[in-house]
């Protein structure tokens, strides 16, 4: 067949498929129209996942007759001034979005624009454009897309099940809806309702963080730090999670570059290099970072559904991110994302102790009912005979108890009330309960312990000074397979920077001689043994510094207070108080809260008290 030129239909097909791959690119693309107009209310109606219709309706600026017959031909915009590609404002620019809708479904617009009293209807359907008429329709902007895909069914066989599309959709609009706070968005799904978002009031930051309560939940407006700065062209602003509420994947991590929702490989390295720390690899933190940059610093042109951004100068895009979380976090370092949930707290009451099953009226109202909630009726109608000679002997349940008054305390220490308190006892050798002025805290052993360790190994990284080690009295032996020796021993100067002293002993074995003086007593041979095996599972793709970070949350997690260990007071107060000092103390290593924290106040709304 010999090189032809297409027919017009067929180059508007091919080049919607670009563009529109699902119903949620024809919403993305309208509402973002609909914000470019100045919409501060955007409604959308879907039927069967937008397939069959997609409804948009804004109060943006609308478009008069001569715009509304431009706005379906292709590259027809008024978004680029001076025809400057480099210096783009707007989400949309290119002029391709209501041209390729209407190669692939049957379009309907109505608009008026801001300054008429008449608005105007245009249609197109397979590419093929109707006369602009008049219609009837308040200021604003009115898009109907039906049978999205008819012109061209292949593309329509592959779309995935209504509420498939359905949830696409509700992410796209969540996405956009989280960049803009002063705007409401409302969607319906087969005449449900599904978001409904209204405008924030108040303080820009102070709404912001509305609406992404509203679309990442109230747990993360709660538990989130917020950061703000700026570095030459460039601002970074937005909130990041507290290590401890972090997700199993990255869908929580929001990411706004110009207010346009992004997926950008750079940026999410950022965030995980900022978490390395405080975050186990395989968890993730829920963040909501917006990069405002001047536009000629960033490429928005590199794909055709302006996914992905292009930086000038991605090191110092990256280096701020980096820096602007990790300095929220240390802000937030002694913070934990582990609230105690009264109404969860009391999972069950002592009842008698020949009887270890849950009160009927439990069993069948389930988990979910507050103790609270009983109802009065059945409060009155039940109540249990107390049985003392039954009750379980609770001296036995401390490992530790500790009762000493205020005046016991020196009087350096009761001045002021430390942060954490003091402590009163020690629960199965693992937890420290401690006691505040206003509060009952409650502390992981191993997890504080962890993180002290772990803090102070870096601190000795970052200022150079030599780890104290301990000198083995017997040098330890381990036996390793030939690929967990090379490894090993591939990395030994960087052991010894940590204080670990490791020699080759023999084909399959090495020999340990010293320790840092932080992990005494640690079990060396499972030690060496994990070491081997995450360095073989990092491989080449981490840095030496990043490296280092990860050996020394390995040894700080085998070194430290292990569980089941009995401290004495004075060791449990210590504790505390190198918590006091320690950075990032409220989460070890991998993320874990290190203490969680039950209010006076609510412990008596649990009795009610109050």
């Amino acid at each position: 067949m010999p090189i032809r030129i297409l027919p017009d239909n067929l180059v508007n097909q091919i080049a919607a498929g670009e563009v529109i791959e699902r119903p949620s690119s024809v919403v993305k693309e309208l509402v973002e129209n609909a914000l470019d107009a100045g919409a501060n209310k955007i409604e959308i109606s879907l039927v069967d996942g937008g397939k069959s219709l997609i409804v948009v309706q804004d109060n943006g600026k609308g478009m008069n007759k001569d715009e509304l017959q431009l706005c379906v031909e292709r590259h027809a915009t008024s978004k680029l001034e001076n025809d400057d590609l480099f210096h783009i404002k707007h989400l949309g620019f290119r002029g391709e979005a209501l041209p390729s809708v209407g190669a692939v479904s049957r379009l309907s617009i109505i608009s008026r624009a801001k300054d008429k009293t008449e608005g105007f209807k245009i249609e197109v359907a397979g590419g093929k454009k109707s006369p602009v008429m008049p219609a009837a329709i308040s200021m604003g902007t009115r898009i109907e897309v039906r049978d999205l895909f008819y012109t061209t069914p292949a593309r329509l066989k592959f779309l995935k099940s209504d509420s498939s599309e359905l949830g696409n959709v509700v992410d796209i609009v969540e996405r956009i809806a989280m960049a803009n706070p002063n705007v409401s968005f409302y969607l319906s799904h087969n005449d449900k309702q599904k978001i409904t978002l209204n405008a924030c009031q108040g303080e820009f930051f102070d709404a912001r963080l509305k609406r992404l309560g509203e679309v990442m939940g109230r747990e993360f407006q709660q538990n989130s730090l917020m950061l703000n700065l700026s570095r030459d062209y460039t601002t970074v602003s937005g909130y990041v999670s507290l290590p401890t509420l972090n997700k199993s994947n990255s869908l929580s991590e929001y990411l706004f570059v110009n207010n346009r929702p992004v997926r950008d490989k750079l940026l999410l390295g950022a965030i995980k290099g900022a978490y390395q720390d405080v975050l186990a690899s395989n968890r993730y933190p829920m963040v909501a970072l917006f990069i405002d940059i001047d536009p000629n610093y960033v490429d928005v042109n590199v794909h055709p559904q302006k996914a992905e951004v292009r930086f000038l100068d991605g090191g110092m895009v990256r280096s701020l991110i980096v820096g602007g979380i990790r300095q929220a976090l240390s802000m937030g370092d002694k913070q934990t994302a582990n609230t105690l949930n009264l109404e969860k707290f009391v999972k069950e009451e002592i009842w008698n102790n020949n009887d270890k099953s849950e009160p009927s009226y439990m069993r069948e109202t389930g988990p979910q009912m507050r103790f609270h909630d009983t109802p009065k009726t059945f409060q009155s109608a039940y109540r249990p005979k107390p049985c003392m000679s039954n009750l379980p002997d609770l001296e036995n349940a401390y490992s530790v108890k500790v009762d000493f008054q205020p005046e016991d305390v020196p009087v350096v220490l009761t001045d002021e009330m430390p942060p954490l308190g003091f402590a009163k006892a020690q629960f199965h050798n693992t937890y420290i309960v401690s006691q505040t002025t206003d509060s009952i805290i409650i502390v992981d052993q191993h997890a504080a312990h962890e993180r002290i360790v772990m803090e102070k190994l870096k601190n000795d990284l970052a200022t150079e000074r030599k780890v104290a080690t301990q000198i083995m009295l017997i040098p330890e032996v381990v036996e390793l397979s030939l690929k967990e020796k090379a490894v090993l021993t591939e990395n030994l100067e960087e052991f010894e920077k940590l204080g670990l002293v490791v020699e080759e002993f023999g084909p399959q074995a090495v020999i340990v001689r010293e320790i840092p003086a932080l992990i005494s007593g640690a079990d060396i041979q499972k030690l060496i043994k994990d070491l081997a095996g995450e360095i073989s599972e990092w491989g080449n793709s981490f840095s030496l510094s990043e490296k280092l970070h990860r050996i020394c949350a390995t040894i700080a997690c085998h070194g430290s207070v292990r569980a089941g260990r009995k401290l004495n007071i004075d060791e449990m107060n210590r504790l505390l108080r190198d918590m006091e000092k320690t950075e990032h103390s409220g989460q070890c290593n991998h993320g874990r809260p290190t203490y969680v924290e039950l209010k006076l106040s609510d412990i008596e709304k649990l009795f009610e008290r109050r």
